[in-house]
């Protein structure tokens, strides 16, 4: 009996932290929408972390732009917003990795269901924004992030570098280049230079 008393204690500790470490929905929401162009914030959708720890929708949208809460389990802010056009390719990558598969497992299998049209990518160019910054930056009591760094992936699936006349690595910081040229997760990559 002491066992199983000193069992539930401690699930119910460690829930209490989990719960601790999990800011509001509100403060998630607004740390989420940081990552959003300034006109796409107030209407986006937002996934984020109930008191549970669980991933689920913290509010529903009523535009075309996704915002996903930062991961409390990681150690700095990373934020990050996306057409809703992508929403069904970044819900599968979240599934897949919840089972467990591999960066490597999860690109070839949303390959392969891309190509046989179980996957939809979208036809036209669309955006991913993410927002990143350290934790020493950030006021969980206001959802605020100083010194944040923004950066954008411009997916346009199956395009490679001849057919965009872009580049395979920057030659210098800011400079827009491809990667993962002529798969369905070709990608634009735009990292500012950092001040």
């Amino acid at each position: 009996m002491n066992k199983t008393f000193f069992s539930f204690i401690g699930v119910a500790l460690a829930l209490n932290v989990s719960a601790q470490n999990i800011p509001s929905a509100d403060i998630q929401i607004k740390t989420a929408v940081l990552a959003a162009p300034s006109d796409k914030q107030a209407g986006a959708k937002v996934y984020g972390y109930a008191s549970d720890g669980s991933f689920t929708v913290l509010r529903p949208g009523n535009n075309d732009f996704v915002c996903l809460a930062d991961d409390p389990k990681k150690d700095d802010i990373g934020v990050s917003c996306y057409h809703a056009k992508l929403d069904a390719f970044m819900d599968r990558g979240r599934v897949l990795a919840k089972e467990g598969k591999t960066p490597k497992e999860i690109f070839d299998i949303r390959e392969k269901e891309v190509k046989e049209g179980k996957l939809d990518m979208p036809k036209q160019s669309s955006t991913l924004y993410v927002l990143s910054g350290s934790k020493e930056n950030y006021d969980a009591t206001s959802g605020t992030l100083k010194n944040s760094y923004l950066r954008y992936v411009v997916y346009i699936p199956f395009a490679t570098a001849e057919s965009t006349g872009l580049p395979l690595k920057p030659d210098m910081p800011g400079m827009p280049w491809i990667m993962d040229p002529g798969t369905h997760r070709a990608h634009i990559m735009i990292n500012p230079a950092k001040p």
